[in-house]
């Protein structure tokens, strides 16, 4: 329990460069801020004026010698709060949390936010929509479900983000090879049906298991196609009276009471089906969307997920209560992809709607704000085109996470 005689300590762990705005906000708010990461990032773009220590590590530590790392520093730190900025550091925060019985989500809840398996699992047992999944274990049921639910299918790891790693399998025979190749791995993966249709995902912000903010934005091009094709990434935010933006926030909200968050952030992404026009869940995380939607967010919405993820750790800390503030009724879009010019030149994209250029080495970017949903649709479609023509550039897709 926290000494009232003393500032609560928030323990931040990040082996990514992200999660500013958490930082600077949990420390305005009067928490000791302690950041852990890794040491190549000692030097990175940290708010240091808002950080108590930043504490850097060996890249690659097994949770283990992370939990060694903490318990090490618990010895002259008061530690009351674990975070994790980056989903993949979800796991090490649960094990941390459980180990020195911390408050918040242990190991087996964050499953649900961060393995594809469980939280398709759980969503499915409390009747929400999923695609015909089964996980990678016993091969006569695989060969049943491949036999019973019709093809192509996506093979996809349990606990990468995005669309990392994720194999298209076209006809059965294809499967098998796979499965050799991955050997021992193979049972940290999933087998589902592929469901051609446009992706959507929901912002999420939740407090005592009640759902406060909800809002729902379609992405351009699928992540995975962006991922495994290039190309570029859009995302904008659906017109609040449409029958899309209200059907997801239903099903958003049956989501995250069936995975049990009680407070926090979340990203979480549907298919709309082009057979049969339903949305079906595909993923969740207890985390902010990356790829600059919390600044699409915040210029749609008025608030920053990033600084009411802060607000709900410190309100839980100092068992206050949690409000969302007001919200602003705008539109929100982006555009970007990764250039062939170090530094690309968006002078010319113009429009009044256009308030944010994203400055970043070989990357074009831009955000957009209207009180149209329609007017942000139009400029994404027009801009998608030239960006295609005046920066794209295309990489393989990595194997891995790299940001």
């Amino acid at each position: 329990m926290t000494d009232t005689q003393r500032q609560p300590t928030i323990l931040c762990i990040s082996t990514y460069e992200k999660g500013q705005p958490f930082l600077k906000e949990a420390a305005r708010l009067g928490a000791r801020v302690i950041l852990l990461t890794v040491d190549a990032l000692e030097h990175a773009d940290w708010p240091l004026e808002s950080l108590t220590k930043l504490i850097t590590m060996p890249e690659r530590l097994t949770p283990e010698q992370v939990l060694n790392t903490v318990t090490y520093l618990a010895r002259t730190e008061a530690i009351d709060r674990i975070v994790a900025l980056d989903e993949f550091d979800l796991e090490v925060a649960a094990l941390l949390r459980e180990h020195m019985r911390l408050p918040g989500m242990g190991e087996s809840l964050t499953r649900n936010f961060r393995d594809k398996l469980a939280m398709r699992v759980s969503a499915k047992q409390k009747g929400v929509p999923v695609p015909e999944f089964i996980g990678v274990f016993h091969y006569e049921d695989l060969r049943s479900f491949l036999r019973n639910v019709p093809g192509p299918w996506l093979l996809k790891p349990r606990t990468n983000a995005s669309a990392i790693g994720i194999r298209k399998i076209e006809s059965p025979c294809d499967l098998w090879p796979i499965l050799d190749e991955l050997g021992d791995l193979q049972s940290h993966y999933l087998l589902e049906r592929f469901v051609p249709g446009d992706i959507f995902h929901v912002e999420g912000v939740t407090w005592n298991s009640r759902t406060l903010f909800s809002a729902p934005y379609k992405y351009g091009k699928p992540p995975m196609q962006t991922m495994h094709q290039g190309g570029i990434f859009s995302t904008r935010a659906l017109d609040r009276e449409s029958s899309d933006a209200v059907a997801l926030g239903k099903i958003n909200r049956q989501v995250i009471e069936a995975l049990g968050l009680v407070s926090g952030v979340t990203h979480t992404e549907f298919i709309k089906s082009q057979a049969d026009g339903s949305f079906y869940f595909l993923e969740t995380a207890a985390r902010v969307g990356g790829a600059h939607i919390s600044d699409v967010v915040e210029f749609a919405s008025g608030i920053n997920p990033w600084v009411e993820w802060a607000r709900i750790e410190v309100a839980t800390l100092l068992k206050m209560e949690y409000t969302l503030p007001n919200l602003k009724e705008q539109y929100a879009g982006s555009v970007i992809c990764l250039a062939r010019q170090e530094h690309p030149d968006l002078r010319s994209y113009d429009a009044a709607e256009v308030v944010q250029r994203l400055e970043r080495h070989h990357h074009a970017g831009l955000i957009l704000q209207s009180r149209s949903a329609e007017r942000i649709e139009d400029l994404i479609s027009q801009y998608t085109l030239r960006f295609l023509e005046d920066f794209c550039a295309v990489v393989p897709p990595p194997d891995k996470p790299t940001a």
